[in-house]
């Protein structure tokens, strides 16, 4: 466990650690930010998000939460696709689940988890979704992994929904958005491979905000 006085010690360490590599690096750090992506992850203290991508600090704007949910009402994360589409401009918005994930399991008990409850409920809804799938899975294990990646693939339609991605990916061409897992197990990240433009359209049928007609 590390104590709470060695974090300055380990922050001193890590400056030093960057300057040597790169005397620029906080002057160049301080200047604006130009990530190119948005990272929704998972609070998870296990995937932590540039880490895993290889990315260094400046490189990835990032919204984490219990199990990498977007509500369609949550306005902490909407506000973060806002800025990231609006004023960062970033070209890809990545969805990343991952396996083990405890909200997701939690998801899955019949108790009561108080002001969990009404968060937790949309990763029920997205079981809702695909109890026929997910019940033919015998197994708990496979089926807690699957539940993970339907909730991306859901999430992912839910960042599709709002207006920003739609009325930008009309008017530049980005960002696209990307479903992903990564695996406790061996570190790996898995591409999911949502085919962004079918769902585009699939979603601009019911919840099309661009001002366009689309047939």
């Amino acid at each position: 466990m590390t104590t709470y006085e060695q974090l300055f010690e380990n922050n001193r360490q890590w400056v030093a650690q960057k300057t040597a590599q790169d005397p620029d690096f906080f002057i160049k750090l301080s200047r604006e930010q130009r990530p190119e992506y948005l990272f929704i992850g998972c609070s998870d203290s296990r995937v932590p998000a540039n880490e895993i991508m290889g990315l260094d600090a400046g490189e990835v704007f990032v919204h984490r939460n219990i199990a990498n949910v977007v509500p369609n009402t949550d306005l902490n994360v909407l506000s973060v696709i806002n800025y990231a589409i609006e004023h960062l401009q970033v070209k890809r918005i990545i969805v990343c689940g991952h396996y083990q994930c405890g909200g997701v399991r939690a998801a899955m008990e019949s108790k009561d988890l108080g002001i969990l409850n009404p968060w937790l409920r949309n990763i029920r809804d997205v079981y809702r979704l695909h109890a026929q799938e997910l019940n033919q899975i015998a197994d708990d294990t496979a089926r807690y992994k699957r539940l993970a990646e339907l909730n991306v693939l859901e999430q992912c339609i839910n960042v599709i929904k709002t207006a920003e991605v739609q009325q930008s990916y009309l008017e530049k061409g980005y960002p696209e958005v990307e479903g992903w897992i990564f695996d406790l197990h061996n570190g790996q990240l898995i591409d999911l491979k949502i085919d962004f433009k079918a769902r585009l359209q699939q979603i601009q049928q019911i919840y099309n905000l661009t001002g366009q007609s689309h047939h």
